[in-house]
């Protein structure tokens, strides 16, 4: 082994090393690069004039990145969603609706994850929201915890597959990314374009399958095993109402979410315009749910977001010609009287949730975890420079080409890696660390771009559930109450990873299952 390709080896594990020490990501990963881009130095083999290159890759992949934008925006959704008490509600009403069959609050928590997931796509806040909320619940009811637990956190990580998620944000910026290079390299010099909508296409279908599977799973157990999820006795039960309680509960945030994802997928707006949409629509929504009784500037800016939506797809509203047909020209009225219903009902939520303290907590909420997330970008940078300089990216398609097996081989390597990965890191070190690395090898093999980033995204979820190290097993720990044991959530996740693992092959062995929805989409 060559100089060169033991400072690549002994880079990736220093850096893993110092995770595991409980060192910050970002800190880590740019101290890592430093470090042994000096050593590289001392020995020859790398020239420290690559860092002449830094600034224009922060600038070029985060700064002037507009898809990146989406991120808080996203953040912004979500963490709003979950203080409007959005999940609670639905978990209250979707309980009423299925308690009374054996599973049923399995099933309600399963459907609320993926609803949540849908409009938060944060899993961390998923699980502990869930935790502190239907926990309690299903214990009472005489649910096993192992069910419970396991229950809650498959679905609080669907957040991670379903979108609009963080995830698939930032692993469609890097698919796209080494999807160009790897076109590049094999001497096609204008490839399609991949994108994070095409992402987001193709993790729907995956998503929804793996809902349908825990459903499936929850009834089994409850026809099984019927003393494990009691179901709840129906004098308990308020029927009065119960429609419009869900309606209530429901049609807010389902509308949210068709906005969101709809105006991506039917091409209306990018992922970026979408969530700017979305936070609009969770601070309308916050607003609402304030004071029901005084909900007129929330309906009038909802039904001018749409309409506002619907011209900007099929009118011409340039207001710089020289000519402006009479149609475009009623259109444009129309838009700028949407505009002023559209401001009056922000301006009111935006009211509301300062007064209740509420728009701060969301800000701060979405200000760390968006730094958090960039800083590590940042960081991601350096590493990677190094690496690539160190000729990193010629020993990782050297590795992965003399695996046995060709591509089927390498793909299986890189999944097993990022799925043990998956215990020790966060899906953003492995988005801006590990995907980089190893997505262009794999796309030089004449793998679909849209079908290794579904992959991907739903292997990091698997790591995510599994024991003992799974992220959203330490969240649920830190809700549960003490009769929940550590044992009773590792054993209650372990049916859940087995779907999760049916799920990858299923998709492994059918990738039409990601790819075709995208195909009719954007053709």
């Amino acid at each position: 082994m060559e100089i060169k390709e033991m400072l690549d080896v002994g880079m990736f594990a220093t850096a893993c090393g110092f995770l595991l020490l409980g060192f910050p990501v970002a800190f880590t990963l740019a101290g890592t690069g430093f470090i042994f881009a000096v050593i590289g130095h001392l020995f020859g083999v790398f020239d420290l004039t690559f860092f002449g290159a830094l600034p224009s890759r922060i600038f070029g992949n985060a700064m002037w990145n507009e898809v990146l934008i989406a991120v808080p925006l996203f953040v912004f959704m979500g963490v709003m969603l979950e203080r409007s008490k959005v999940a609670e509600e639905l978990l209250e009403s979707m309980g009423a609706l299925f308690g009374s069959i054996r599973g049923g609050l399995g099933i309600s928590v399963t459907i609320v994850g993926a609803l949540l997931a849908a409009s938060t796509g944060i899993v961390g806040a998923t699980v502990v929201t869930m935790g502190l909320l239907s926990l309690p619940t299903m214990l009472k009811r005489g649910y096993h915890p192992s069910l419970a637990a396991g229950s809650i956190c498959a679905a609080g990580t669907l957040g991670q597959i379903i979108p609009p998620s963080i995830v698939l944000v930032l692993l469609g910026e890097q698919i796209s990314n080494a999807y160009v290079d790897a076109q590049r390299a094999i001497g096609n010099w204008s490839p399609e374009p991949v994108s994070v909508g095409d992402l987001f296409a193709g993790s729907l279908i995956p998503g929804l399958m793996l809902v349908g599977m825990y459903m499936t799973y929850q009834l089994l157990v409850a026809i099984i095993k019927p003393e494990s999820s009691p179901p709840i006795p129906k004098e308990e039960l308020e029927v009065d109402g119960l429609g419009w309680k869900i309606f209530h509960a429901l049609v807010p945030p389902v509308v949210l979410i068709i906005a969101v994802l709809g105006s991506i997928l039917a091409g209306v707006a990018t992922p970026t315009e979408a969530a700017a949409v979305g936070a609009v629509g969770a601070i309308l929504l916050a607003g609402l749910r304030m004071d029901e009784k005084k909900a007129t500037p929330f309906y009038v800016a909802g039904i001018s977001l749409v309409i506002m939506l619907i011209l900007a797809n099929t009118m011409d509203l340039r207001v710089a010609r020289n000519e402006i047909p009479t149609s475009d020209m009623l259109a444009i009225g129309a838009a700028v009287i949407c505009s002023f219903g559209l401001a009056w009902g922000f301006l009111t939520g935006v009211q509301r949730t300062f007064k209740a303290g509420v728009l701060a907590e969301v800000n701060k909420s979405t200000m760390q975890i968006s730094s958090m997330v960039f800083i590590i970008l940042v960081g991601a940078s350096v590493f990677s420079l190094v690496f690539r300089g160190l000729g990193g990216d010629d020993f990782v398609h050297k590795l992965l080409s003399d695996i046995p097996g060709g591509k089927v081989g390498a793909m299986l390597a890189v999944m097993g890696v990022m799925f043990i990965l998956g215990f020790f890191l966060d899906f953003i070190e492995i988005t801006f660390v590990v995907v980089p690395m190893v997505a262009p090898v794999l796309l030089m093999m004449d793998i679909n771009p849209v079908w290794l980033g579904v992959m991907m995204a739903m292997n990091l979820q698997t790591s995510f559930l599994t024991p003992p190290f799974g992220f959203a097993l330490f969240y649920l720990r830190g809700v549960a109450p003490r009769q929940v044991t550590t044992m009773h959530i590792y054993k209650g996740v372990a049916p859940f990873v087995i779907i999760q693992i049916i799920g990858l092959l299923l998709l492994a062995y059918f990738p039409a299952l990601a790819t075709w929805l995208p195909k009719q989409i954007f053709g």
